[in-house]
């Protein structure tokens, strides 16, 4: 895509069944890395630094605990991590059109007010973005938007905005422009937690999809046998027990990265639709009754590569708690090896 155009035409065609890809009028998609020479050449550099600790060991000089250094720029993703607490960056931002899909972070749609915001590979941080609020301003004013989708293209701070959210900013016209960014910590909610269990889930391959929780997640788990069982974030935003978890219903505990917990419980094993509990991130729960005895089917069902093999459990309506805040950990982490 040439920056600055807004992309149009049919929806992208699927990529290995989970997740769109982002490919439209003037956009190459950017060829594959040479993975198998990087990993040579890392190989390379590990078995140096071994042969010279232990020739130093050898001649009676102990290794030195050096200063940390820089990680090599070959390394995918290294320091990635979404936007989070008050910290201003800034970028440029450009714009784009979904057509109505749900982006890689698997929403079954795009927002009703159509402003979202596609991220680098470095920002999306293989899907820890995707739920989270940008406030992003610009030459004509700041515009709240969704973190909905990957940018595989775009560098840290390039932020590819709806063709409506950019046009709060700047007028069109001008196709690029300078932004300044920030996280959104607590939004306000549009609704209590959502539940989504992927297509071809069942007792022996749990996948979920958890929505309207406002800030990035840090963690998703299933009770199981009287233990919680840590489900794993993929790319496409499902959190994944590839073993499964049962047949239901579930009690699912997910935890944002400030810290906020919630549980819901008496979720149900219903591939494809969407199951309302009654409880919010934070804010305390919803005095409304739960809408999850009347769950509703996703328009934009996708197809997996699991087999449905479950029984229909009992049919029950979730509900939920609000657990204690827990610690929040920091932004960052620096290991030093051997120190």
């Amino acid at each position: 895509m040439t920056e600055g155009s807004a992309r149009s035409g049919p929806p992208p065609p699927a990529v290995d069944g989970n997740r769109p890809a982002r490919v439209g009028p003037g956009r190459r998609r950017a060829a594959p890395r040479p993975r198998r020479r990087w990993l040579a050449a890392g190989a390379v550099g590990a078995l140096a630094a071994l042969l010279g600790v232990a020739l130093a060991v050898r001649g009676g000089a102990a290794p030195a605990c050096a200063a940390p250094r820089a990680l090599p720029a070959a390394l995918p993703g290294a320091l990635a991590g979404p936007p989070l607490g008050d910290t201003v960056r800034t970028g440029k931002a450009t714009f784009y059109d979904s057509n109505g899909a749900g982006g890689n972070c698997s929403r079954p749609t795009a927002p009703a007010n159509q402003l979202y915001v596609a991220l680098g590979p470095n920002e999306y941080a293989s899907g820890a973005a995707c739920g989270g609020f940008l406030d992003v301003t610009g030459p004509k004013g700041t515009v709240r938007v969704l973190v909905m989708d990957q940018c595989p293209e775009c560098e840290p701070g390039h932020l590819d905005l709806s063709a409506q959210a950019f046009a709060r900013i700047a007028d069109p016209v001008q196709g690029i422009v300078k932004v300044t960014y920030r996280a959104v910590v607590n939004p306000p909610l549009p609704g209590p937690l959502t539940f989504r269990m992927k297509e071809g889930a069942s007792q022996w391959w749990f996948a979920v999809l958890v929505g309207d929780h406002g800030n990035p997640l840090r963690s998703v788990e299933v009770r199981q046998g009287g233990n919680w069982r840590a489900a794993v974030r993929q790319d496409y935003n499902y959190w994944l027990i590839d073993s499964g978890a049962g047949p239901g219903p579930y009690t699912i505990r997910v935890t944002d990265v400030y810290g906020h917990r919630a549980t819901a419980t008496g979720l149900r094993m219903l591939p494809g639709q969407v199951q309302h509990s009654t409880v919010r991130m934070y804010g305390g729960a919803s005095a409304t009754p739960s809408r999850s005895a009347t769950p509703t089917r996703s328009p934009s069902a996708r197809p997996s590569p699991r087999p449905s093999a479950s029984t229909s459990p009992p049919t029950l309506a979730a509900s939920a708690v609000v657990d204690p805040p827990v610690a929040s950990p920091t932004a960052a982490e620096v290991v030093r090896a051997g120190c």
